[in-house]
C-alpha cells in the first residue's frame, strides 16, 4: 500500500516536471533499496570502534572496499540519523611557536605553498608542537617533531622530548638523510622561521647533503599547512581524546599512532591507501 501511494505521488511529481522516466525508476530504487540500511550502520559501528577519527568520507571508502554499494551522501545521512557523526576534532587548543626572532639566516619560500609533488624526498615538510600529559600544566609539557614527505604524507622520522633544542630537531633530521635513497633530484626541507632552524649547524647540515631550504613567511602559519594539519590529527588521535599518567606512556602512544598513520589510516588523496601503501603501490607501477 504504501509503495502504491509513493508511485502514486512521484507520478503526479513526474508530470509537473516532465522528469524522465529513469529518473523516477532510480528515485524508486533509492527510496526502497534502503533493505541494507541496518547492516551498513553495523558496519559503520565496526569500522569506528577501529578508527575513532573517521569521517563520513573515508568510512564511505572502507564500505566500498566491503563492497557496500553507497555514496557519500547516503553515509553522511545514515550517520546524522544515528549519531555516529565523528567529534573527535571538536576541540581548539594552543599552539606552540618556536619564533624567536631573527637569530640566524632565514631561507626564502621555496615551496610557497606547492605542497602537491609526484616524487618521494622531493619536498618534506617539518616542524614542532607540544603535546601534554598529566594534568597538562606546563611541568608536563613535551615537544614533537617530525618529517613529512609531501608525496604520501608519510612520516619519514620524528622525535619527542622534553626540550626544543636544536639537537631535538636535528636528530630525526639526520636519520631521515642517512636513509634517503639516492636519488636523480635535491630535497627541498620546508618548515617555519624557528630558532632551531635558523640555526647554523642545522644549515650546515643540510648544506652537507645537498638539500634545499625552505621557510614560510613570518607569522603565515598557512605556508606550513601539510604539517600543521598532521599534528592536529596526531593530537586528536593521542592527547586530545587520551589521558597520559607519564611521559613514557605519552611517548609509547605517540609511537603506536604514527605506525597507525603510516601503515593503517586510509587517505581521500591517495585513493583510499595509506601512505605506506601508496608508496608500495608507487613502486610497483614504477618498476
Amino acid at each position: 500500500e504504501l509503495r502504491r501511494e509513493f508511485k502514486v505521488s512521484l507520478s503526479i511529481i513526474l508530470k509537473i516536471a516532465k522528469m524522465a522516466s529513469s529518473s523516477y525508476h532510480d528515485a524508486l530504487d533509492r527510496q526502497y533499496g534502503k533493505k541494507d540500511s541496518t547492516k551498513i550502520i553495523v558496519a559503520i559501528k565496526a569500522i569506528r570502534n577501529t578508527h575513532n577519527d573517521y569521517g563520513y568520507r573515508r568510512i564511505t571508502i572502507e564500505l566500498k572496499k566491503q563492497d557496500f554499494q553507497v555514496n557519500h551522501k547516503r553515509i553522511l545521512r545514515i550517520m546524522r540519523e544515528n549519531n555516529l557523526l565523528c567529534h573527535a576534532y571538536d576541540r581548539n587548543v594552543h599552539k606552540y611557536n618556536s619564533y624567536k626572532g631573527r637569530v640566524g639566516k632565514v631561507a626564502p619560500n621555496r615551496v610557497n605553498r606547492r605542497f602537491s609533488t609526484d616524487r618521494p624526498y622531493q619536498k618534506v615538510v617539518t616542524d614542532v608542537t607540544e603535546l601534554r600529559w598529566g594534568n597538562n600544566s606546563t611541568n608536563k609539557r613535551a615537544y614533537f617533531t617530525a618529517y613529512i614527505d609531501l608525496f604520501n604524507s608519510e612520516v619519514l622520522s620524528w622525535s619527542l622530548e622534553l626540550h626544543p633544542t636544536v639537537k631535538f630537531v636535528m636528530s630525526p633530521l639526520t636519520e631521515l638523510l642517512k636513509k634517503r635513497p639516492k636519488l636523480d633530484y635535491r630535497m627541498t626541507l620546508h618548515s617555519d622561521q624557528g630558532f632551531q632552524y635558523q640555526n647554523s649547524r642545522y644549515q650546515a647540515c643540510l648544506k652537507e647533503y645537498r638539500v634545499f631550504q625552505s621557510m614560510s613567511r613570518k607569522a603565515t602559519c598557512l605556508d606550513n599547512a601539510c604539517a600543521e594539519s598532521f599534528f592536529h590529527q596526531l593530537k586528536v588521535g593521542t592527547v586530545h581524546n587520551h589521558h597520559y599518567d607519564d611521559f613514557q606512556a605519552l611517548k609509547q602512544a605517540v609511537k603506536d599512532y604514527i605506525q597507525y598513520y603510516n601503515y593503517h589510516r586510509i587517505k581521500t588523496k591517495l585513493a583510499g591507501m595509506s601512505p605506506v601503501e601508496y608508496r608500495i603501490h608507487n613502486d610497483q607501477l614504477c618498476a
